[in-house]
């Protein structure tokens, strides 16, 4: 087949969407499929019509690859596509959109609200420890976590309200960090592992996910099997109420202090990393499906012509 690669463009993810696109780029060679790497710029509609793939695989990271912007450019054109159609990524980038669809079917999502840059140079708007973040940016960028030595926050003070005019501020929740990632198969989408996240220096940001030897990934994860399998159910659930297609992953924080009561699902990635230190290629590989058959399933759920 003739495969585009979109990768790169211009969001704060942009070397993360490089990395990916370029191990996409690789494997599809692999597979014996003829590949055009495709830098995402303004002139990408006509830069994919001379390429004339029969299809693109979707390795942008962040806006407007993954917030519904380019999936309506596909659509447009009429080139299939991996990943997530327009009206799915548009809601689950949003982080308030993800809670409004999944909160009412009773998927446990942590409370909060969002806060102008003004607000908080008023007072903090949750009682102490609380998590600022982005409403609609992925790979952590932008979360600060505001705790009882976190100076008050002001205009002079370093932090995301510097870059972001409103952030959603949401109750912290100790315990651990988890993961779990799906992906659709002929049989419907399937929950693959647990991964539990340690990073060397307690958060899980941007550092943590793409720098080598940072952050430690147990998989599986040494779990009780009622948390493991709430958050395996969950994942499936919220990838099929949201809409999702080919993969996406489900980011948890898990209190064991309340057992089940303190598994609370914070986010679903609708373009999970295809990075060498991603989860979704990790959690593939431990149920003994490789890189290339992974890219190869993508590209196949993007050709079978399902609704989007």
């Amino acid at each position: 087949m003739k495969v585009a690669v979109l990768m790169g463009g211009w969001s704060a993810e942009r070397a993360v969407s490089l990395s990916s696109g370029a191990g996409v780029a690789a494997a599809c060679r692999a597979l014996g499929h003829h590949v055009s790497e495709i830098d995402m710029d303004r002139d990408v509609a006509e830069r994919l019509r001379a390429a004339a793939p029969d299809v693109v695989f979707n390795a942008l990271h962040g806006t407007p690859g993954e917030d519904g912007s380019v999936q309506g450019l596909l659509d447009i054109l009429g080139l299939p596509y991996t990943h997530s159609g327009c009206t799915t990524s548009a809601i689950a980038i949003d982080k308030q959109l993800t809670k409004a669809v999944l909160a009412p079917a009773g998927v446990r999502m942590p409370g909060g609200q969002m806060v102008s840059r003004a607000q908080l140079f008023a007072g903090d708007p949750l009682p102490r420890p609380y998590v600022l973040k982005p409403v609609n940016e992925g790979s952590s960028v932008g979360v600060a976590i505001i705790t009882a030595d976190t100076p008050v926050i002001g205009p002079d003070v370093p932090g995301p309200w510097q870059d972001f005019e409103t952030l959603l501020a949401e109750p912290f929740i100790a315990g651990l960090e988890l993961t779990v990632a799906v992906i659709d198969a002929p049989e419907g989408p399937r929950a693959l592992a647990v991964t539990e996240l340690r990073p060397g220096n307690g958060f899980y940001d941007y550092e943590a996910k793409y720098t080598d030897g940072v952050t430690e990934h147990i998989c599986p994860a040494v779990l009780p099997a009622d948390i493991e399998a709430a958050a395996l159910e969950t994942a499936v659930r919220a990838h099929l109420l949201l809409g999702c297609r080919g993969t996406s992953r489900a980011d948890y924080r898990w209190d064991p202090a309340h057992g089940v009561e303190g598994l609370y699902l914070l986010e679903v990635n609708t373009q999970p990393g295809m990075t060498p230190l991603s989860l979704v290629p990790e959690q593939a590989r431990h149920v003994g499906m490789s890189y290339e058959a992974l890219v190869q399933r993508l590209l196949d759920v993007a050709l079978d012509g399902g609704p989007r």
